[in-house]
């Protein structure tokens, strides 16, 4: 018997083989359909100072090739370009300030959230005046300013310049915005903005789209990895969230935790319009009740010729002249026909249903607002 029992588990144990890699699989696969639409909690929320600051400055840029300002009398940069020669001990006259090398600009940069003293950001350079062309050109040391007044970097170096401009007696040529820059590494930063994060006792978590049902979700996620109720919404856009004592002092750790977990955000059922472009975008929560849907247009086209009329061969009397011939089409959109649209349907069932009319963006912005009149359309319209 005890062989017979080896022979059974020989036979056997390829078939729990195969049975444990169905049963691996069965479970990647429900762990694939749950982590369906899931979003990790970094994409969804900014964290409290955790946040970038926004820099401008004035300066000039020289060395261009006759493409700056005109150095008017009374001008911005005439001025500018004084007082930078003088504090350099230069005294110009009126008169010999008459270059087109020169260009007053704006000079922008975005100061990262904990950007260390020395280090260096990008900085883009835009033609405050009428220069043509940056192209070929060096700013000069710029003080980047904060919203509160004070200087946090300085801007120097050469420009790239995407775009430029040729321009002969006929014809001008322009690609791209020649009147725009950037300098990569171009600015040193000088000043930190300071903010305690590793002593923070709790941290607010932004939502990016502010809705209850994802901030409740966000919660529940974070307190299920840390164990405790120390998460809960505030309202549809803050989540307040208290250090627990096992990361007090180590901020960085928690949020390096909590960001990584998955939830599936929620969202309003939206249609969003764009009038200018003709751009239709709509959520997937878009749901309408029955309706029924037509749509035509009339279009009248009127084509005028000229055609010839001559006598016959051999003709005693007549002329050739020419003769008006107008041409007039009605088109009353008979074959478009009405189209109904089941209640409750998808957002699929939905693009299909107008689509069937062979209608185009325009002509569905026009419908979509009309179905929202009638009460059909459950889903916010939000014209841009």
């Amino acid at each position: 018997m005890n062989g017979t029992g080896n022979l059974n588990a020989t036979m056997t144990a390829p078939w729990r083989r195969v049975l444990a890699a169905a049963m691996a699989g069965l479970i990647v696969l429900v762990a694939a359909g749950t982590a369906h639409g899931a979003s990790r909690i970094k994409d969804l929320v900014d964290f409290q100072g955790v946040r970038d600051n926004m820099l401008v400055g004035y300066g000039l840029v020289v060395g261009l090739n006759n493409t700056g300002d005109t150095l008017a009398d009374g001008h911005f940069t005439k001025q500018s370009l004084q007082a930078m020669l003088n504090r350099l001990g230069v005294k110009p006259t009126d008169q010999g300030l008459n270059s087109q090398n020169v260009a007053a600009v704006m000079v922008t940069a975005v100061l990262p959230p904990f950007a260390r003293q020395g280090s260096r950001i990008d900085v883009t350079v835009s033609a405050l005046g009428d220069s043509e062309s940056l192209l070929g050109g060096t700013l000069l040391v710029t003080p980047l300013l904060g919203a509160d007044g004070e200087v946090y970097a300085v801007a120097q170096g050469q420009l790239a310049v995407g775009g430029f401009t040729a321009q002969g007696q006929a014809q001008t040529v322009v690609k791209g915005v020649p009147t725009s820059g950037r300098i990569a590494n171009g600015a040193i930063v000088e000043r930190e903005v300071g903010f305690a994060l590793a002593s923070l006792e709790n941290v607010k978590m932004t939502l990016r789209n502010p809705d209850f049902t994802t901030a409740r979700r966000i919660a529940q996620a974070v307190n299920a990895f840390l164990g405790t109720d120390a998460a809960r919404p505030s309202d549809l856009t803050t989540v307040r969230l208290d250090v627990p004592d096992n990361y007090e002092g180590n901020v960085v750790n928690l949020i390096t935790d909590i960001e990584q977990l998955r939830i599936e955000p929620d969202q309003l059922a939206r249609v969003i319009i764009d009038e200018q472009s003709g751009i239709i975008v709509m959520g997937e929560n878009v749901r309408i009740s029955t309706v029924a849907i037509a749509q035509g247009n009339l279009t009248i086209r009127i084509t005028e010729a000229e055609q010839v009329s001559q006598p016959g061969p051999f003709a005693e009397v007549g002329e050739t002249t020419t003769v008006d011939r107008t041409d007039i089409q009605i088109d009353e959109g008979a074959d478009q026909r009405l189209t109904v649209v089941e209640g409750g349907v998808t957002l699929q069932d939905l693009v299909n249903g107008l689509n069937a009319l062979g209608i185009g963006p325009r002509d569905m912005i026009s419908i979509l607002q009309a179905i929202k009149a009638a009460g059909a359309l459950q889903a916010e319209i939000e014209v841009m």
